[in-house]
């Protein structure tokens, strides 16, 4: 009986400990820039990212944990340019190029793949093939190249209304341009977190104001190195 208890403790530590996480911290609310790292278990795995996310700062999102909100605090709603709060799956990647060897799940975003912005549409949230008929929504394959390569973030999976759609990590589209509410940096940075990236890691986005630091400390105590946490 020990022993099936100390094989079990074990194998949570390793599971515990092989988890993907891309960490994104921002000053405060208001701010439209923010850093980025990326840990797998306590280990820092690249160079801290500096980052811009919504023009309007940040809201809480709907994820995977429940957090303390602030009665004062601004929540997440579709078309405020706020990216989300909060602890998301990284689910999906997708990009431009036909071809890939990423450990993610993959999307080729041809000419008629879309992603639904309208709250009101059986598809809201979802990326689905363009069946002509929806009212609003976006092309996943831009003439900015913004969407070149990405990563799909699970905020608001069950599509609630008007909480909030399409939210990505994807490429800038300069350095210092705001986004609409999501996660954006260089080419090249968000290449190297793709390729790192696995499905079987349970990859994860954790992205925060600074004064929610000590509360994911104690959620994730393996981010402890992590001075934006300090």
């Amino acid at each position: 009986m020990i022993k099936t208890f100390l094989i079990l403790i074990n194998l949570q530590i390793l599971l515990f400990s092989s988890q993907q996480i891309v960490l994104v911290v921002a000053n405060d609310f208001n701010t439209s820039t923010a850093y980025l790292e990326c840990y797998e278990g306590n280990k820092k795995i690249f160079s801290t990212i500096k980052v811009n996310i919504g023009k309007n700062g940040l809201g809480w999102g709907l994820g995977e944990k429940k957090l303390t909100i602030k009665s004062n605090e601004p929540l997440k709603y579709e078309g405020d340019k706020k990216a989300p709060i909060g602890v998301f799956n990284l689910t999906t990647l997708f990009g431009y190029s036909k071809k890939h060897n990423y450990n993610m799940p993959y999307l080729y975003t041809s000419e008629k793949l879309i992603c639904v912005d309208d709250s009101k549409s059986n598809f809201y949230n979802h990326i689905i093939q363009a069946h002509g008929d929806e009212k609003s929504f976006e092309y996943m394959k831009r003439r900015d190249n913004q969407y070149q390569l990405g990563i799909v973030v699970e905020h608001n999976k069950q599509a609630k209304e008007e909480r909030g759609s399409c939210i990505f990590l994807h490429v800038k589209k300069s350095e210092n341009s705001p986004t609409a509410g999501c996660t954006a940096m260089k080419l090249a940075e968000i290449q190297k977190i793709a390729s790192w990236l696995n499905k079987k890691k349970n990859p994860i986005l954790i992205q925060i104001p600074h004064s929610l630091s000590r509360e994911i400390l104690e959620l994730y105590p393996e981010l402890n190195n992590s001075n934006l946490l300090h």
